[in-house]
């Protein structure tokens, strides 16, 4: 697919590739496909002049962009490998996560080396936090410098040749996932299941040429250009975002929930078929991003592991009466199974290769539990996740679907430590906004009523934190909040 992309760059080199937009929604073009060419032999030369090649690996702290696609486009010719750096990490946790990857270049923009220098402490109050980048390895700057930047990745680069591309398997991107600061785990993808995902989601999306694509993921990035479909990243302002969309008319949208709900906030209208992923979409949002015009919607089941895993469409997704949450069928070539204990494993050409630092292994351990039901996948919900009450098991994916009544934007089970040992399992439920709270206690009281031995102990109604990049509901921090609630008196 990224050699596929290569080719298509020198097609039509004037064409718009990544489109951005102003604040009134207007469409502006950041790069053409020929800038994007351009770019990417510019940093690929660099780095082959700083020794990069077959087995090497670049750290990257680079804002999504035409900058941060010609890198990996650049890293792939080589034969390298990314090792994705994410400022949301914290200090301590990249640090070791880089110790484990040792890069032989840090590439980052002006703003991660400010984050990481002088606007440390300003940074630190949007929860972004790097240490010195210089500690990981070698740093070189991408895009505009600022006083204090290290020097440009391409400064010298119009005297170096451009390598030939490399032209077979290997390591292209380390993405960490989860572990400790002693012990971090990260998920490396090879460059042919990189290439299966990135096949898997055009086959999904479909896209076609000409016409704009809105998403900012890698993975939305390369299938549509490579198909020559120009690709708008989303506005960060939920309200120029809903102008964005109208006055750009795209085929297809990738956005994650979060997104979804505060764009449909500010009255966004929807064109062609919408996806959405990274964190759980339930059936009434899918079915408001319809109302709101969509030909389609659909709830993509992705891991970093396995992307994409399976997709439902909304109507599917709305008739569904089972307990659980439906994702949907395998898509073609992903195998779906349950071990012992319930929980669901994956495989597939476009599963990762193995953990970092360990052997690979085809199967993907998801830490779901789930089952199918007639080949269609159904989440029962996360393993760690599970309630103990009255030496009860509760899983709570089994029954949170049917808390997302009319008027509820989300909804959570949670389990908080009683005095004696045992939990106490409290659903936490978020109103829509300007949603009748009366109106969504007496929506709730069928489904809590349905849900016999596992109804919840207490109903709060309030917002859920949200936590990571894709802004998923903060399990942790959401049990905190009912413990304290309640130690308050405050039930409902």
């Amino acid at each position: 697919m990224l050699d596929t992309l290569t080719h298509a760059f020198r097609m039509g080199p004037d064409r718009p590739a990544v489109l951005g937009t102003t604040r009134a929604g207007a469409v502006r073009t950041k790069a053409t496909f020929g800038d994007l060419a351009a770019l990417a032999d510019r940093y690929a030369a660099a780095l082959h002049t700083r020794g990069i090649g077959r087995g090497g690996t670049v750290g990257v702290a680079v804002r999504p962009g035409p900058r941060a696609l010609a890198v990996m486009l650049a890293v792939h010719r080589l034969g390298a490998r990314v090792a994705v750096l994410d400022p949301g990490a914290g200090p301590d946790v990249l640090r070791a996560r880089l110790a484990l990857a040792r890069p032989d270049v840090v590439l980052a923009d002006a703003t991660a080396q400010a984050v990481a220098g002088w606007a440390r402490p300003l940074a630190r109050r949007a929860h972004l936090a790097l240490p010195d980048l210089a500690e990981l390895g070698p740093v070189a700057t991408i895009g505009p410098r600022l006083p204090g930047c290290a020097p440009a990745l391409d400064d010298d680069v119009r005297a170096a040749a451009l390598p030939r591309p490399v032209d077979e398997d290997g390591d292209a991107v380390i993405v960490f996932t989860s572990g400790t600061t002693s012990r971090p785990r990260a998920v490396v993808h090879s460059r042919s299941s990189l290439a299966a995902g990135m096949a898997a989601v055009a086959g999904l999306v479909r896209p076609e040429a000409e016409r704009p694509v809105l998403g900012g993921t890698f993975f939305v990035l390369v299938p549509s250009l490579a198909s020559g479909a120009p690709v708008a990243l989303p506005a960060r302002s939920p309200r120029v975002l809903a102008r964005q969309l109208r006055r750009l008319n795209p085929q297809a949208t990738y956005l994650t929930p979060p997104q979804l709900r505060l764009a449909l906030a500010e009255g966004a209208r929807f064109t062609g078929r919408v996806w959405t992923g990274s964190a759980p979409a339930s059936a009434g949002l899918l079915t408001r991003v319809k109302q709101a015009g969509a030909e389609e919607a659909w709830g993509v089941y992705a891991l970093t592991e396995l992307f994409p895993a399976a997709a439902v469409e909304q109507g599917e997704k709305a008739a569904f009466t089972g307990e659980g949450d439906l994702v949907g069928a395998p898509l073609p070539g992903v195998l779906a199974k349950t071990d012992g204990s319930g929980e669901l494993l994956l495989s597939g050409p476009a599963a990762r290769e193995r953990y970092l630092g360990e052997e690979p292994d085809s199967w993907v351990a998801t830490g779901d539990r789930g089952r199918l039901d007639g080949g269609r996948i159904v989440l029962e919900g996360r393993r760690k996740d599970m309630v103990l009450r009255h030496a009860e098991n509760i899983y709570p994916g089994l029954y949170e679907p049917a808390l997302h009544v009319p008027g509820v934007e989300l909804a959570v089970l949670v389990g908080v430590p009683a005095k004696d040992g045992d939990e106490r399992l409290v659903a936490v439920v978020q109103p829509g906004r300007g949603a009748d709270r009366d109106a969504v206690r007496s929506a709730l009281a069928g489904p809590l009523e349905r849900m016999g031995s596992a109804r919840p102990d207490a109903v709060l109604l309030t917002d859920i934190p949200l936590s990571g990049r894709s802004l998923k509901p903060d399990r942790a921090a959401t049990a905190r909040l009912a413990a304290r609630r309640l130690a308050d008196g405050r039930r409902r």
